[in-house]
């Protein structure tokens, strides 16, 4: 066995032709060989390359040169296979190739300048230096990606990894390396059948500490789908995580409840929590869920433990086919001062689906053909639904300006602005009523319209979700609920679990129910009532 050595490391011929690199040197010698390929080894800290028997009688040949010169040989010679091999070795780790190409071009320079060296310093401490630079070259970490092949579920697990490695918006994915975590998991996890690679998809999701990105089976993520798209059979509840900062605050909150619906009948109203559905407890359940337990054949009976302020009743709620459709609308008569009254066009709308701003604009049609010298939008206990239709429905009311600002962790990314094209009712006198059922693409039109200074809003401070979900659907049917960013207002204000300011409250008595809603602006007697001023002045 032939070895050079320096303080700290040294290589050598191992007796089955490999080069092998180690921290421990005890004798000082080297003749010349030659590496035919590369093939490394990391055990303990000794790194070896295979040498082959040709290779040992080209390395005699080789002596011709000199004994003080095959170590630059070899080095060369080592630098060459390594600039061939690297493509292969280290392929999945750009970071690697990286550092290797950094190598490569010190090796070629350190063999060119040889000679000089040399000739100014004594032979041993040049082959020391040249020990331990190749010591090091070899000594990058080579990636430990599985050699097996990957089999049907871990495809499936990767391509789950491969989503947020691209949507979510945390990019430091909550201080974890996710390279390291996907080689860990792929090596650790048992994924031998379809359930055992959801779970750890979902295990792999909950290491992000994220409420709202959550993985969905393929029936949950249909049922998802049915829901932007206008119908669904359940209760009639919009749901979310309560927006307590204490973390004292645990279960299911209801953000809204469809009007009419078997939940609206019941009573439950915005910020009541649902501790338990069918005597499952709601303290750790999702979103998700919770909202398939609530959803199921029409006719059937679902019940539910609900928490409203200090009360808490148990009800028996039936499911019903709810057809979604987003927009109510109707005119209303206001006092006229000393001449005939003017009328004030109302429009309700309850959810963001796929309809919502084409009966937005059929809405103000409508009403304009009745005259109206005004609107009122009633966002309250609207909690949202798909983003797309809150920025078209904010282009209807704007002749131009900033939407919305979508911010990821490094800051503003991207900006939705409109420049009046879409506008419909650009100009009339708008009042936006909004609540803490007010949620989601409900809170981006408010901010909207509040901070290009479009309408006066009424009421009281919004749910507060400043964070905004993109759905991705997986090959396999099931999908992925992925936060891809946060938003600000045009004013860059982050409503995030504070939600949007109102410029004035409303009446204590002003209803909820749109059915009576006229009667509160057409009646001075009420005890409700709220003049024309009142509505659209700041």
């Amino acid at each position: 066995m032939e070895v050079i050595s320096s303080s700290s490391s040294s290589f050598f011929i191992s007796p089955r032709n490999n080069l092998c690199f180690a921290p421990n040197p005890k004798v000082v010698r080297l003749n010349s060989v030659i590496v035919s390929s590369v093939n490394p080894r990391l055990s303990n800290g000794l790194t070896c390359v295979s040498v082959s028997a040709s290779d040992r009688l080209a390395a005699f040949n080789h002596k011709e040169i000199g004994e003080d010169r095959s170590l630059f040989w070899l080095v060369k010679r080592l630098n060459k296979r390594f600039a061939f091999h690297h493509v292969v070795l280290f392929r999945g780790n750009g970071r690697l190739l990286t550092k290797l190409r950094k190598h490569t071009v010190s090796f070629k320079k350190l063999v060119k300048s040889s000679e000089k060296f040399k000739d100014v310093f004594p032979d041993f401490f040049v082959r020391v230096a040249l020990g331990m630079m190749l010591c090091m070259a070899i000594a990058v970490p080579v990636s430990k990606s599985p050699s097996w092949a990957l089999t049907e579920e871990n495809l499936l697990f990767l391509e789950a990894w491969r989503t947020i490695d691209r949507a979510y918006v945390d990019k430091s994915f909550n201080g974890q390396s996710w390279f390291r975590y996907r080689e860990n998991a792929l090596r650790n996890e048992p994924m031998n059948n379809r359930e055992q690679t959801y779970a750890a998809i979902k295990k792999m999701l909950a290491t992000l500490d994220d409420p709202f990105t959550r993985f969905l089976e393929p029936d949950k993520f249909k049922s998802l789908r049915s829901g932007t798209q206008g119908a669904l059979t359940g209760v009639g509840l919009s749901i979310g995580y309560p927006t307590g900062n204490d973390g004292a605050v645990s279960g299911i909150m209801v953000i809204s409840a469809s009007p009419g619906g078997p939940a609206s009948r019941a009573v439950i109203s915005p910020g009541d929590l649902i501790l338990a559905i069918d005597d499952t407890s709601t303290e750790t359940m999702d979103i998700y869920d919770a909202a398939e337990r609530l959803q199921g054949p029409e006719g059937s009976e679902v019940q539910l433990k609900i928490r409203s302020g200090s009360d808490i009743k148990q009800l028996s709620l039936t499911r019903e086919n709810i057809s979604i459709n987003p927009v109510k609308s109707r005119v209303c008569e206001t006092p006229g001062l000393g001449k005939a009254a003017s009328k004030i066009g109302y429009i309700k709308l309850t959810s963001f689906n796929q309809n919502a701003s084409a009966a937005v604009k059929e809405a103000i049609e409508t009403l304009r053909r009745e005259n109206v010298e005004g609107f009122v939008l009633d966002l309250r206990n609207n909690s949202g639904g798909l983003f797309p239709e809150g920025i078209e429905i904010a282009k209807i009311w704007l002749d131009k300006g900033v939407i919305v600002y979508i911010c990821d962790s490094r800051g503003v990314r991207d900006i939705y602005d409109t420049d009046g094209t879409n506008a419909i009712a650009p100009s009339e006198p708008l009042a936006v009523l909004v609540n803490k059922g007010t949620a989601s693409a409900s809170e981006i039109l408010a901010g909207a319209l509040k901070d290009n200074k479009r309408a006066v809003l009424l009421g009281e401070p919004t749910f507060g979700k400043g964070k905004i979900q993109s759905v991705f659907e997986m090959s396999d049917g099931s999908g992925l609920a992925v936060t891809v960013a946060r938003y600000e207002t045009p004013d860059h204000i982050d409503i995030n679990k504070v939600g949007i300011i109102p410029d004035h409250p409303l009446p204590a008595l002003f209803p909820k129910d749109d059915d009576d809603f006229c009667g509160c602006i057409g009646d001075p007697a009420s005890g409700c009532f709220l003049n024309r001023v009142g509505l659209f002045s700041r």
